[in-house]
């Protein structure tokens, strides 16, 4: 073992479970595939056991998972979000500097996945490990943040899909999307009750795909459709010069969020080993291939309809009504899949924490568990969604708050820890210039947010029908 190798498992530490008692680590479950570790006998210990399953997924459906959160119905949003505050120039450089800047970002967090002879499954497990206890708490504490605040925009967004839909029929405003935000709500926990863990998505994640194919391939027709036939757009960007300061720095949140999940190492949790490098095969799926429909419809929504484009696509383009529709329905039904999936973490922990590991997910009393767990969690999501329904805002702060640390400033900050030995000054001094430039960048982005956030509750009432 060299060096650098004993520093690593130096930096080791065990963390206790929350009743105070250490347990022994499980090991990981045998697999067909095994990486040089395995061969020599050194397969790492998991940081901690897990009431869900992990370990037995091929790299392309983790692929899928994070394709899912891509192109989920949030990319109906970008051409309002990203576009019209950035323009052709900024929003065309920022959406690909983003990508590129995301990938590394993910690919060092990837790397990290197995250090100190351990695999750390959850996010805070890794950060506890390097720095300690209190950094595993801050870092538990922003996860929840991130994860609780996207899936109160995916219950927003399911709702619009909703409300969207019935406007379609009917123009008497008796749906409402308060209204419309409870239905997605209850929708999405009995989604949850039945999907035990992350793993269990399978055949679902082919639906996720399909699903998003179709809003996404609607909207791209509709959208040229219409832009053939529109008169010139006006591409000039909006607002004051002092609004336009807080809209870009909001617009650049909304660029991260667009490509992060903020829980990285729960998804690679679920990959067959050698981790590490199935897991580089699954970004480079998702930031190649499956990064393509985000980028047509979002450059096609803006092309037709310029400034004036909402942050809901769907509500601008024009078209047979049944085709619209189900454009809106499959958004509906996608979103309910792809909240699950960046609730699991959240899911994890209860069903870890408190629930029964006996009888199998479908016994009768783990599934009472999760009705009562996982449907008082989404309630709360739910009236949060319902109460404040700015999709936009909420975009923004989660950027602001929660991605911009954990997957740009601790992802790089974490690695020079671990591998500090191993790098050269010019390297070092590039993850430092990470380090303080992003924390720079989420502190402006989280201010730009709150001020957006107060301006449209100003603006709306609680509950509003917007």
């Amino acid at each position: 073992m060299d060096v650098n190798e004993t520093e690593d498992r130096r930096l080791g530490l065990h963390l206790p479970f929350d009743d105070g008692h250490e347990r022994a680590p499980l090991l990981l479950p045998p697999t067909k595939t095994m990486d040089a570790a395995d061969e020599k006998g050194e397969r790492p210990d998991l940081s901690e056991d897990t009431a869900h399953q992990i370990s037995v997924d091929p790299w392309y459906q983790v692929g899928f998972v994070l394709i899912t959160g891509v192109n989920s119905a949030y990319v109906l949003g970008y051409s309002g979000s990203i576009m019209v505050p950035l323009g052709w120039i900024g929003g065309t450089c920022g959406l690909l500097l983003a990508a590129a800047i995301s990938m590394y970002a993910n690919a060092l967090l990837a790397r990290l996945h197995e250090v100190g002879g351990k695999r750390h499954i959850r996010y805070r497990d890794l950060a506890g490990h390097i720095y300690g206890r209190k950094i595993y708490a801050l870092t538990w504490a922003l996860q929840y943040v991130n994860l609780f605040m996207i899936n109160t925009g995916f219950i927003i967004l399911a709702g619009q899909a909703l409300k969207a839909t019935y406007a379609l029929f009917s123009d008497d405003g008796a749906l409402k999307l308060p209204y419309c935000i409870a239905i997605s709500g209850f929708t999405c926990a009995l989604f949850a009750f039945g999907i035990p863990y992350l793993s269990a998505l399978r055949i679902w994640l082919g639906f996720s795909t399909l699903f998003s194919l179709i809003y996404i391939v609607i909207t791209f027709v509709l959208s040229l459709r219409d832009g053939i036939t529109a008169p010139a757009r006006d591409y000039s960007i909006p607002g004051s010069h002092g609004t336009r300061i807080f809209t870009t720095i909001g617009a650049v949140a909304d660029l991260v969020f667009a490509y992060n999940t903020g829980m990285l190492p729960e998804i690679q949790a679920t990959i067959r080993p050698p981790v590490v490098k199935n897991m580089e095969k699954a970004l480079w799926f998702q930031f190649t291939v499956g990064s393509l429909p985000l980028y047509a419809v979002t450059f096609m929504g803006y092309w037709a309809y310029g400034s004036a484009t909402s942050s809901y696509l769907l509500n601008n383009v024009k078209g047979p009504v049944w085709i619209k529709a189900t454009a809106n329905m499959s958004a509906f039904l996608q979103t309910v899949i792809a909240l699950h999936i960046f609730a699991s973490p959240m899911y994890e922990f209860l069903d870890t924490k408190y629930g029964s590991g006996h009888g199998g997910p479908f016994a009768f009393h783990n599934v009472v568990f999760r009705v009562l767990v996982r449907g008082g969690y989404l309630t709360v999501n739910t009236l949060v969604a319902a109460v404040l329904p700015f999709l936009g805002d909420f975009m923004s702060l989660t950027g602001a708050l929660s991605t911009f640390p954990l997957t740009f400033v601790l992802a790089n900050h974490m690695y020079l820890m671990v591998k500090r030995h191993k790098l050269s000054a010019i390297q070092k001094s590039w993850h430092w210039l990470n380090v303080i430039g992003f924390t720079g960048l989420a502190v402006a982005a989280a201010v730009a947010a709150i001020r957006l956030i107060m301006l449209d509750s100003s603006t709306y009432h609680f509950f509003a029908d917007l």
